[in-house]
């Protein structure tokens, strides 16, 4: 007896499943990421997974199959991978001899062949242990080379000088513009400085992420392994960098994403990094909602239990993640300390009815005006940043100058140049240097040297402007944050630039708050985006708390800033909102 039919449909890479109702609803249990609306038929992915899981399931409720060749096949590569990957985990699979300069540890040298079991990987190590050298192993394995490395701005010399460190036979090219050029120039000078004709091209070639777009159909196919640093870049789709990454990408062999933070935000951009990696690992985006995620306000979508994500993203091979515990290198603790100061309430109160009027439109209950309102929302909260930065940076510069005095080095993080000229004035006697988005890459590793060298005792950078640097580790030990992020994630990074590998002593992190402006909201906020991706990475590790603020955050802002100035809001006219408390 048959409960219905299977038939694979090779265009759409899908399995259509007709069957009997009650068969269609046990379906629909079984694989939550399958539509739920009723149908006469069902389509699901035809995924090595979730072929897998139909075979298991043809067995209780046998069923007609056009193609059982094409299932058996799929089901048995994930049996396969599974299989290996679980004797990998275990430590059952010695890894690969490589040959590299500087020797890999043991577990870096495990990377490349975790990447060869999916073919894409996000390498999420605890920071500072050494996912650079990791992918560097895999360059060094068969079939790897040439390589793509795409990174933040400010981190392709940085590249190239590890490289060149690890690997000093690999000729290695940083792209100098967004637009394609001969990367081999056709003539180079010989030791007698005669000009002859140069067949040599790169192993190893070096973009920012900006400069890829200009870059990515040239690339496309030329090059088997693509490295993505700072893997979290890739969290936004329907960007030309996004697309660019995802060109390249579907055209290479091996993708490997190295980010300690995979997302910034919410649980749902898991599937944008991983869908350029691994593509359909996930199933489509309609499958991964509903099978992983609930709904937020806002619009956004959240990890629905984050700690079996992150299990099952270690278990398919698509995350290998080692803590420092984990492989032996444990750092000397890192202090978080959260400090109340006092902050300018004259400066809040001194927004113009500019600010009223950007509040107003952001509480408006109006669809038709969803555009103009994520406007107002973004310029009303660089506004509120600015304004609490602004009112906090004389108290910010003092209790720096504290711990200057008392002979601590300190990395000073904020976001708004008013912010920063505020505390160059106020440490001038500390020979403050900048680590922004405004100095160019020459100028960074300038104030960089500054300050390792002790000509200044004070760091500022920028808060999404420092990931990937390393070698503050071991001269200083202290960092403060002067103005915060909404994402956790980038808090963990700029912590790391100090707390990492070298470090011979505990590490302090300030975080100074005031009672007012967008720091009380931003507190809240950081709660629940922190326990999405902790959640992901430390499954054995629970929150003490999980706040439900959600993407309300700037209206919850925008309400409050109303209200302390007396004015009524939109919410307060309008009975069909629901109020956020």
């Amino acid at each position: 007896m048959t409960y219905g039919s299977v038939q694979y449909l090779p265009g759409m890479r899908q399995w259509k499943i007709v069957g009997e109702p009650f068969v269609r609803s046990r379906l629909k249990r079984v694989f939550p990421r399958m539509p739920q609306r009723a149908a006469d038929s069902i389509a699901i992915s035809a995924t090595p997974e979730n072929s897998r899981e139909l075979q298991w399931f043809l067995e209780r409720y046998p069923m007609t199959v056009d193609r059982p060749d094409v299932l058996a096949k799929l089901a048995q590569q994930h049996i396969d991978m599974e299989a290996r990957i679980g004797k990998l985990i275990a430590g059952h699979i010695p890894p690969d001899k490589i040959e590299m300069a500087e020797p890999p540890r043991e577990y870096q040298a495990f990377v490349p062949q975790f990447l060869q079991q999916r073919r894409g990987l996000i390498l999420a190590d605890d920071l500072g242990l050494g996912k650079t050298v990791s992918a560097i192993a895999c360059m060094a394995s068969p079939g790897m080379l040439p390589a793509l490395v795409v990174c933040p701005a400010h981190l392709p010399r940085q590249w190239a000088k590890m490289i060149h460190r690890f690997m000093p036979s690999l000729r290695t090219h940083i792209l100098k513009k967004g637009t394609v050029y001969d990367m081999a120039p056709k003539r180079r000078r010989n030791a007698q400085m005669e000009l002859v004709p140069n067949s040599d091209t790169p192993d190893v070639i070096i973009t920012s992420y900006h400069r890829l777009r200009g870059w990515a159909e040239e690339l496309a196919g030329k090059v088997p392994l693509v490295v993505y640093d700072e893997g979290q870049q890739l969290r936004s789709p329907g960007t030309l960098i996004y697309e660019a990454a995802q060109h390249v990408a579907a055209a290479a062999t091996y993708r490997l994403a190295l980010t300690a933070t995979p997302i910034y935000n919410y649980g749902e951009e898991f599937f944008n990094v991983i869908d350029v990696l691994v593509p359909e690992a996930l199933g489509n985006r309609e499958e991964f909602l509903r099978e992983w995620c609930t709904a937020a306000p806002g619009g956004k979508s959240r990890l629905a239990d984050a700690k079996e994500f992150g299990a099952y993203l270690r278990r398919e091979g698509l995350m290998l993640r080692r803590t420092r515990a984990d492989v032996g290198r444990e750092l000397p603790p890192l202090e978080k300390i959260v400090h109340e100061i006092e902050a300018d309430h004259a400066q809040l109160d001194a927004l113009n009815s500019d600010a009223e009027a950007l509040a107003r439109v952001v509480l408006q209950h109006n669809e038709r005006f969803r555009g103009e309102k994520m406007q107002a929302a973004g310029e009303f909260d660089n506004l509120m940043r600015q304004a609490t930065g602004l009112a906090k940076a004389p108290f910010v510069a003092e209790f720096v100058r504290l711990l200057l005095d008392s002979g601590e080095p300190v990395v000073l993080f904020g976001w708004h140049r008013a912010v920063y000229d505020i505390w160059v004035e106020k440490l001038a006697p500390f020979n403050p240097v900048l680590y922004t988005g405004t100095e160019s890459a020459l100028q960074k590793d300038a104030a960089v040297a500054s300050f390792l060298s002790g000509e200044s005792k004070v760091l500022i950078m920028s808060l999404r402007s420092g990931a990937g640097v390393d070698g503050l580790q071991g001269f200083c030990r202290t960092v403060v944050f002067g103005e915060m992020d909404w994402s956790p994630g980038v808090h963990e990074q700029c912590m790391g630039r100090v707390h990492r590998d070298g470090a011979e002593s505990g590490c302090l992190a300030y975080f100074l708050l005031s009672d007012a402006g967008t720091d009380p909201v931003m507190a809240e906020v950081l709660g629940v985006k922190r326990e999405q991706i902790e959640s992901v990475r430390n499954p054995d590790t629970a929150l003490a708390e999980r706040i439900q603020t959600g993407e309300n955050h700037l209206r919850r802002l925008a309400r409050q800033f109303l209200a302390k100035r007396g004015l009524p809001t939109i919410e307060a006219e309008d009975a069909a909102v629901v109020p956020i408390e």
